[in-house]
């Protein structure tokens, strides 16, 4: 049965739009506060250097300058930051262990004063040899990056039994692996490379600080998850969570990079120092350089398969690439939940084992980067079944149907999904990218599927409805770009009755409610749908008994549209602000919803990408890209397919263009956007989304999530279809011209 909504399903104008577009939305980077100073950081020029002495006498006398930093001074020493592993020190404690590790730190009456100051800092170094990769850094002569992990709060286990740069293992096992490649007809076992990757966001980190000498503090940041910020700050200084006050901003962009803290930790120990506000903004190449790029790292597939097409084992060891520090993922496991893919996808596997490692390397520590692990490794696993269905002969489209999982059955990990949609969505997919169609010489077509669920959470809606007749949403969110503050306004104005563009939603500060759980994980949607409708509904309800009371109606006839309230009894109506003034007070009600079990649904993606493949130069051109979803109920049409389009435009630029390049030495070698490609509108292929319906998804609307599931097969699915064009396998990325033709060199 579908549901017709007023408000919902229509692409209602952005709420943050107008302020955008007219300069007045306050971004951090717009605060300014009385006596506020700039602080910068000077950063190491070597990946792993041991810092003997540090002189920062001249920049102490320097015009300007009110404190300077090093790792020595008591306000720092000894702190260590993170998202959940407490490993990042505000500055270095007497090592540097990668190019751009922050060794000290000046603040100043302005910006360019910090930077002339930071020129007269001189420090010695002692080198020492670096590890740049994790193949080495695992290697049992490697030296250890982390003397000390083991003292590290939030360590998911004590490392024993294995070198200290492996900090975190985590295995999956379902079957008798052995048994299952016994009973394999043919087995296929291949390596992959994967590559760092900068979010490319339009606002770097910046935020601004005002401690107090008492700790107490006031942070205004460019950060999606503030009451997660503000307790990594009380747990590495060691005050109460309650005294840091952060206030919302707009963030300029997010995909992920967005929850860590980066430098508020250094700009609070500043404030603390000089007893007045510190700004601080990283530049576009602080970022490239140091900030949290997704995860590079090495992936091993082997698996097996019956001749008849039925896959029966799958081994898949993944190394990931932490970098020097381990702070910036979510978890210290982060990239394990994407490692999950790693075993086929929504595929009937019965025999698996799965293995992921973090590793410590001398090179800028990852991060979160929009669903985190999960495109490389579903770049690794996608690749691996096509590798496998060529290897028996089959169509890979076919192989993948004999094995795509169904209702009720479980995926590789023994995770159990409710009204699995993978079938559907993948031949929605085929139909709309007209696969069988007749190719031309050097064109080719290739597919890749994945799904991706919401995780659960914790946040609240507070709404008030205004004598005016206007309604008010305050929420804890801070609007990363996503559209966020319009659906929740959506909700309300479809729960109230009122035109949603008498929806104002104002964003609180953190001591406004308890806790919230921050936007990330495509559960934002899922966890404000319910709050904002539980606040919508209550504020609804309380305006009917108010109707009763005041006019005498009929609770059970009341209606509520177009900001009327409507006896539908007697056909008598009354405007909403009316009822309110008449009551002499606003109505208020509250919504909140704490779910931290992962929704029971899940939603797939598959694509199918069409290039076609210069064979003299390796030049891949993208001639057409299909991509199909399952979805729930659509809030906003317009927004869901910013998600959609914007996954997929992302995953071009990760597969064909966007490695961070970290050279020998340890050093970014495209510490610009110049250097640092990412796609423009000439890059981008045909895009076409087909959309698989469901009555099924979570929350009072059926809700599906859309932020992670289109950015994350569209490696593979270019991948497959570059070996269906000229037949050769690429197992790199990114996929470069140059990859191209050297894979065909080589082939010969």
């Amino acid at each position: 049965m579908t549901t017709t909504y007023r408000e919902l399903g229509r692409s209602a104008p952005r709420k943050d739009g107008p302020d955008k577009v007219t300069g007045e939305a306050e971004y951090t980077v717009d605060v300014t506060l009385p006596g506020m100073l700039w602080g910068r950081a000077l950063r190491s020029p070597y990946p792993h250097a041991r810092i003997a002495r540090i002189d920062t006498s001249r920049a102490a006398a320097a015009p300007g300058i009110r404190a300077v930093l090093t790792g020595d001074d008591d306000i720092v020493r000894g702190v260590r930051i993170g998202r959940r592993l407490f490993d990042v020190p505000v500055l270095a404690q007497g090592v540097a262990l990668f190019i751009g590790d922050k060794v000290a730190a000046v603040a100043a009456e302005t910006k360019d004063m910090a930077d002339a100051a930071l020129e007269l800092i001189d420090v010695e170094y002692e080198e020492m040899p670096a590890v740049t990769g994790v193949s080495t850094a695992r290697a049992a002569d490697a030296p250890v990056l982390h003397q000390n992990v083991n003292s590290y709060a939030g360590l998911p286990a004590p490392v024993e039994g294995r070198h200290l740069n492996v900090f975190a293992h985590q295995t999956w096992t379902k079957g008798d692996l052995e048994a299952g490649f016994a009973e394999a007809d043919v087995i296929v076992e291949a390596d992959y490379t994967l590559s760092k990757g900068h979010q490319a966001y339009l606002e770097s980190h910046n935020c601004v600080v005002l401690a107090a000498d008492d700790g107490r503090a006031e942070v205004w940041a460019s950060n999606k998850a503030p009451f997660n910020m503000r307790a990594q700050m009380a747990q590495a200084y060691g005050i109460p969570a309650d005294s840091i006050k952060v206030h919302p901003t707009y963030i300029g962009g997010d995909f992920g990079g967005k929850g860590s803290s980066m430098d508020v930790p250094l700009a609070y120990a500043l404030s603390r120092a000089t007893g007045r506000p510190v700004k601080m903004a990283m530049d576009y190449a602080e970022e490239l350089l140091a900030a949290n790029p997704r995860h590079g790292g090495e992936v091993t597939i082997r698996a097996g398969v019956r001749r008849d097409g039925a896959l029966v084992a799958w081994k898949a060891e993944a190394w990931w690439d932490s970098g020097a520090y381990g702070g910036f993922k979510p978890t210290p496991m982060a990239n394990l939940v994407g490692a999950q893919h790693l075993a086929g996808g929504p595929y009937r596997i019965p025999h698996v084992r799965i293995d992921s490692w973090q590793v410590y390397t001398n090179t800028v520590p990852g991060g979160h980067y929009r669903a985190p692990g999960e495109p490389q490794s579903i770049f690794a696993a996608e690749s691996h079944m096509d590798s496998l269905a060529r290897a028996i002969g089959m169509d890979p489209l076919d192989f993948r149907l004999v094995n795509v999982i169904g209702d009720g059955e479980a995926t590789p990990t023994n995770h159990h999904f409710e009204d699995l949609r993978a079938r559907e969505t993948l031949e929605a997919a085929v139909a709309a990218a007209a696969y069988h169609d007749p190719k031309p010489r050097n064109v080719g077509r290739g597919m890749a599927m994945a799904d991706h669920g919401a995780p659960g959470g914790e946040t609240t809606a507070t709404v008030t409805v205004l004598p005016t007749g206007d309604v008010s949403v305050e929420t804890p969110l801070f609007e990363q770009g996503a559209g966020q503050y319009t659906i929740l306004a959506q909700v309300v104005s479809e729960e109230i009755g009122v035109p949603v563009e008498r929806v104002r939603v104002v964003p609180r500060d953190t001591d406004s409610v308890s806790f919230d759980s921050g936007i990330g994980g495509s559960h934002t949607t899922r966890l404000i749908t319910v709050a904002g409708h539980e606040a919508g509904s209550q504020a609804r309800h309380r305006l009917q008994q108010l109707a009763a009371e005041l006019l005498g109606w009929n609770e059970e006839a009341i209606a509520a549209r177009d900001g009327r309230l409507i006896n539908e009894g007697s056909g008598e109506s009354i405007e909403i602000a009316d009822l309110v003034g008449r009551a002499g007070a606003p109505v208020v009600a509250r919504g909140h919803v704490q779910d931290t079990s992962p929704s029971p649904m899940t939603s797939f993606g598959a694509q199918i990408a069409e290039v076609r493949v210069d064979p003299e130069t390796g030049a891949v051109t993208l001639e057409r890209f299909t991509t199909a979803h399952d979805v729930g109920t659509i809030i906003n049409p317009v927004s869901h397919q910013g998600q959609l389009e914007g996954g997929v435009v992302q995953a071009l630029g990760f597969t064909l263009m966007e490695g961070l390049v970290v050279d020998e030495s340890g050093r970014v070698a495209n510490p610009s956007l110049a250097e640092f490609k990412i796609p423009t509108t000439p890059d981008l292929p045909e895009l076409r989304t087909v959309l698989v319906e469901a009555h099924s998804g979570s929350g009072p609307y059926n809700i599906k999530s859309a932020g992670e599931s289109s950015n994350t097969p569209t490696a593979a699915a270019i991948a497959n279809a570059i070996e269906d064009a000229i037949g050769v396998r690429i197992r790199d990325l990114p996929i470069t011209a140059e990859a191209v033709y050297r894979a065909l060199k080589d082939r010969g």
